[in-house]
């Protein structure tokens, strides 16, 4: 008679897909509060079942299959998460008054330590990097969810479609012609979901670094010669963009709440497979949490920069409200 598996056998062995399982309903949901949730109920939801596991597939199939299924069920009373590019919009007069859009859900970007981006597998590294760019994850919104999940399933985790038909319960043609309109919907919004990510040339990090000094010293004149001509920078909650070097730069003279040098201070960090900065605001007794910042280079200028005002990410990235009283005092300097 054959022994029944235990729960502790269970979370052993399951433990270790944590990351991985995040980053797949990351990639679904587009938010990492969501994400986080539904990973909690992927476990418990496989941890009650578990005694009916059968092996018929690996652990890591019949995770992915109920993080999938969690995430499917979890659409059904979700919007899409866009950015404020993906609302439909033109581009915004940098001179115009802002508007927040606080009911909308906002597309939310993530670590690459949460997302199992930063480690020591280079191959999974990299796979990861390429998977959570910010604006793969902004496309996959314009997608239905089910095509989303068939997307992702086989072009990404490389199931096959027999695979990917018994994980959502349909048929192998259904999966497959699922698979052809989301590719076909999603070359039209972003590049291909096996683009390379690249590794960052000492140019564009010399780059990176005059775009915080830039910032860090006020010198609004010195932002035009960063940008590619026709850069773009959004910030949600607010729902305009803008459109180029001499908008990017009256948009940092007119609405940026920063009025000198050392007013802001750029930390550098790692969001969806690319550079970013956690940006603070000084204030009376220091500096305090302002914006994540996730850029996007093409060649060596600034092509992309998405801000992020939602104050809550600083937590989900591990990142202090306030800057300590040593880093507050060497940036005073």
């Amino acid at each position: 008679m054959t022994d029944k598996p235990s729960n502790e056998d269970f979370l052993r062995q399951a433990d270790p897909m944590r990351r991985e399982l995040f980053a797949h309903c990351y990639r679904m949901l587009g938010s990492v509060h969501d994400a986080e949730d539904l990973v909690q109920e992927t476990y418990l939801r496989a941890w009650r079942a578990y005694d009916g596991f059968e092996g018929r597939s690996s652990l890591r199939t019949w995770m992915y299959r109920i993080a999938t299924t969690v995430c499917l069920t979890a659409l059904d009373n979700r919007s899409r998460r866009p950015l404020p590019t993906g609302l439909g919009a033109p581009a915004s007069e940098p001179t115009a008054p802002l508007v927040e859009r606080g009911e909308v859900p906002w597309l939310e970007p993530v670590s690459d330590t949460m997302a199992g981006a930063a480690g020591d597998d280079p191959a999974a590294i990299v796979t990861t990097r390429e998977s959570i760019r910010l604006a793969l994850i902004a496309a996959l919104q314009h997608l239905p969810p089910k095509q989303r999940a068939v997307l992702i399933l086989r072009d990404v985790l490389k199931w096959r479609a027999a695979e990917v038909a018994q994980a959502l319960e349909t048929s192998t043609a259904a999966v497959n012609s699922s698979l052809q309109r989301a590719r076909a919907q999603l070359n039209e919004v972003s590049p291909s979901i096996d683009d390379p990510v690249e590794p960052l040339s000492q140019e564009q990090r010399e780059q990176i670094d005059r775009y915080a000094a830039a910032f860090e010293s006020y010198d609004v004149a010195a932002l035009a010669d960063l940008f590619t001509k026709d850069a773009v920078w959004e910030m949600p909650p607010f729902d305009g963009w803008y459109q180029g070097p001499d908008a990017i730069v009256a948009l940092a003279t007119f609405k940026c709440p920063a009025a000198g040098p050392g007013d802001l201070k750029y930390v550098p960090i790692q969001a969806n497979g690319q550079p970013a900065f956690a940006v603070y605001f000084r204030d009376e007794t220091g500096y305090r949490a302002f914006s994540l910042q996730v850029l996007e280079l093409t060649g060596a200028k600034v092509s992309h920069v998405s801000q992020f005002l939602d104050l809550r990410l600083f937590a989900a990235f591990g990142l202090p409200e306030r800057l300590p009283a040593e880093t507050e005092a060497s940036a005073a300097k």
